[in-house]
């Protein structure tokens, strides 16, 4: 976990495959500890062929009976299923001439949000941007996308600062938007 937080929790990112295999652990993680997702990330990482969304989102009912088995991964058929359906998500926006960088984005202007850590001590478990963005992904199609994965997926995506402004990222992060 000290990892994780230290070299990529909060920066932010915008390459479509490492959004969509974040979006996919914040998916798998639900009701699950982070750690739990973070040992088997790379089990996630080899099924579901480097989170590519072209290969993903080809995958068959064969395919989803064969990772129900896999020990690697979280083996729950709607996470897996939403997995594949979310691939071809991202390939709907893509082929509109958008991606998924540019409509996650969207929802903070293009720039990380910045906790006001004064007023808001408490880092909350969603926030208006990731309803909004759990309402559009919905509408586009995506699952397994509620608020409160959303926010998680802000904050692992650097699209909101959440680090402590007594950690030492805090200040790095800041300087990156």
């Amino acid at each position: 976990m000290r990892t994780y937080h230290d070299e990529e929790w909060g920066v932010p990112l915008h390459d479509d495959a490492r959004l969509f295999e974040l979006l996919t652990l914040e998916g798998a993680q639900a009701g699950l500890s982070w750690l739990t997702i973070l040992k088997r990330r790379p089990g996630y990482v080899k099924a579901f062929k480097k989170f590519n969304p072209r290969a993903v989102a080809a995958f068959s009912a064969d395919d989803v009976e064969r990772l129900l088995g896999d020990v690697d991964i979280i083996r729950h058929r709607g996470k897996i299923e939403s997995t594949i359906n979310n691939a071809g998500a991202v390939l709907a926006l893509q082929k509109q001439g958008s991606s998924l960088d540019e409509l996650l984005w969207s929802f903070v202007d293009n720039k990380p949000l910045q906790r006001d850590w004064a007023h808001e001590p408490n880092v909350p478990a969603s926030t208006r941007e990731a309803t909004l963005m759990s309402k559009e992904l919905k509408r586009r199609g995506f699952r397994f996308v509620g608020p409160t994965t959303c926010y998680s997926l802000m904050q692992a995506a650097g699209l909101v600062n959440d680090h402590s402004p007594k950690c030492f990222r805090y200040a790095e992060i800041r300087q990156l938007g």
